[in-house]
């Protein structure tokens, strides 16, 4: 009898504009696939309020349409400008909230540690990034929008870890 399929993850790189995703499942020996990856735009013309409520309500649908058990998130990090990193934090917050309603689980990852989880550097570049998130998840030819490949990044970083701890797991 065949073994269940890997619940999916959604690796969500927020921002109040665009929002980066990525649907990533592990499959039989750990082979990863990309079912979807894609950036979420809010009219940049319209208040906060509204683009929040529009990152939330296709965040919303995309977690309906690929139904994924767990959501990798970028954690917070400071900003230079504190009215940058609050306007960060809000869109994070409607991300978040969009995975809690939907009942998965939620983790968050520091850039620094996706950066070097993936490429062994936590000063890489989103270009060395995307190169080997895209690599590892098998994408080849055209490269993914920078806010995707973040996104596929943060769900490779979960994989990853999640695997870590079933094998320490297993050694106890």
């Amino acid at each position: 009898m065949p073994s269940a399929p890997a619940p999916a993850v959604l690796g969500l790189d927020p921002g109040s504009q665009r929002t980066g995703y990525a649907v990533v499942v592990s499959g039989p020996g750990g082979r990863l696939s990309l079912k979807a990856a894609g950036v979420v735009s809010a009219p940049a013309k319209e208040a906060l309020p509204q683009r929040l409520g529009a990152i939330h309500q296709q965040l919303s649908e995309i977690i309906r349409e690929h139904q994924p058990a767990e959501m990798a998130v970028e954690g917070v990090f400071t900003a230079k400008n504190s009215r940058t990193a609050l306007v960060l934090g809000q869109a994070r917050g409607v991300a978040i909230l969009a995975g809690v309603q939907a009942g998965l689980s939620i983790h968050e990852y520091p850039p620094a540690t996706v950066k070097k989880s993936l490429v062994g550097n936590g000063r890489a570049t989103k270009e060395q990034v995307r190169a080997m998130a895209q690599r590892l998840a098998g994408v080849n030819g055209k490269n993914l929008p920078l806010d995707a490949s973040d996104a596929l990044a943060l769900a490779l970083t979960h994989l990853q870890s999640r695997r870590l701890a079933a094998t320490l797991e297993r050694l106890k």
